[in-house]
Order: C-alpha cells, then structure tokens, then sequence
C-alpha cells in the first residue's frame, strides 16, 4: 500500500490481491511441494511421536498460524483503513528500519546451532507469534519470522524454511478470505485478463524469490537485507517530506 500511495499509482483493487495471493500460494506450495508430501503422508500414517519430524510439523505449523490468523480476523479491516492515513508512508519508513535493525541483531546473537527437528512447542509459538506482527505495514513476514529463528538459535537455512512452511496456511487464509469478498462484489469479464497476468506474475515471481533465498540464507548472512530495508526507509522518510 505504501509504493501505490508515494508514486500515485491506480489501486487495482480487490480482484488484483487476490489473484496475487493465489499466485503466491502456488509458489509456495510447488517449492515446498515434497516437504508438505512428506508432513502430510505423516500425519496421515500417525507418526507424531517426537522423533518423526514429518508426522509432527503439521500441528505445530496450524498451531502457529493461529495468532496471525486472529489478528488478521480481528485487525485486518483496521489496518485496510490505514491506506488513508496522511502520515503511513512514514509509520512504514520507520517500521522498514525498525525491522531492519531487529534482523541484524538476531544475526549477530543467535548462535544457529539447530534444526527444525531441534524445534519444541515454545519455538513454534513465539515465531508464530512474530508472524502476526506482519499485519503491521512495513514488517516483512519471512524477515521478522526468521529473524525470530535465529533469536532461538536456528540454523539460518532452517529458519528460513520453516517460515516459508509457516506462511502456507496464512496466505491460503488470507486468500480464502479476499476471495469470499471478491464473490460478493463480482469480477468483470473484462478484469480476467489483468488478473491472468497478476496471478502468473505473483507465481513465477514468489517461486524464484523462494528458490533464491533458500539457496542464499543456507550459506551468507541477513545483511544485504538489513541494508536495503534502512536505506529503504531513509529514502521513504525523505521522499514523503
């Protein structure tokens, strides 16, 4: 909302984030295709004992979705009215810095000494926990999460995974949410090609952008994207004055 907001461009309304969402669930869930496979014959098999990762993630990951599902219920319309707010483009600046700087630290203190076997109840809650701060413009989702990891001592790659596994159910909520609005309003024939083009867009772009931070975060630090949420943020405080 902010980037539309600072260079006025044409919201393209409902229909478009839709699309979007559903364009990102498909990245997610072709990417992580074998790791859902694998949790999802698990839990089916009954192999939830603590040894079996597979059998056993599933319930933690809907567990953990749940606070960022409630706020989204909760808050989600609120925050949609922020859109009109004079001052948002620089809440959103200090947030990008603020976030910012909250990475850097978790890179510097967090030890990334375990895996997502390692993981236990408390893990999964207060990164899922850090996932509703997401709802808050300018929080990054998969920054805040995985920052949140590596405060828990997480291995980088695997905290990294497990907030891309994490943000499967979210964006199937959300997208499930947008579309009911969606139905109720209706769609224009005239709109699908847009929304063809949207969704495409969202798939192959959300698809890469996994593919490359999954292979980056395995062996090199936070920091080019610390760098570019602050130099980010000065440049919003600075073009909004």
């Amino acid at each position: 909302m902010t980037i539309p907001r600072l260079f006025k461009w044409q919201d393209l309304g409902l229909a478009f984030d839709v699309a979007c969402h559903w364009g990102t669930l498909v990245a997610l869930i072709v990417y992580f295709r074998k790791d859902w496979a694998v949790m999802l014959a698990g839990l089916l098999q009954h192999k939830t004992e603590s040894s079996d990762l597979s059998g056993r993630l599933v319930l933690p990951i809907i567990v953990a979705c749940a606070p960022a599902g409630l706020a989204g219920v909760v808050l989600g319309d609120k925050i949609d009215s922020l859109r009109g707010w004079n001052w948002l483009v620089q809440m959103v600046a200090l947030v990008l810095i603020g976030v910012g700087l909250i990475m850097l630290l978790a890179e510097r203190v967090g030890k990334k000494q375990r895996g997502i076997s390692e993981m236990r109840w408390p893990d999964f809650l207060l990164i899922g926990v850090a996932q509703a701060f997401a709802l808050v413009p300018g929080v990054s989702r998969s920054g805040i999460t995985i920052a949140t990891g590596l405060f828990l001592n997480l291995k980088r790659a695997a905290a990294a995974r497990f907030s891309f596994l994490l943000s499967t159910p979210i964006v199937f909520g959300a997208g499930l949410l947008e579309l009911a609005k969606l139905i109720k309003t209706g769609v224009s024939w005239g709109e699908l090609g847009i929304l063809g083009i949207g969704f495409l867009t969202s798939a192959c772009s959300g698809f890469l952008a996994i593919a490359f931070l999954m292979r980056y975060l395995s062996k090199k630090p936070l920091d080019p994207f610390v760098t570019y949420r602050i130099c980010f943020g000065i440049f919003l405080l600075l073009a909004s004055q």
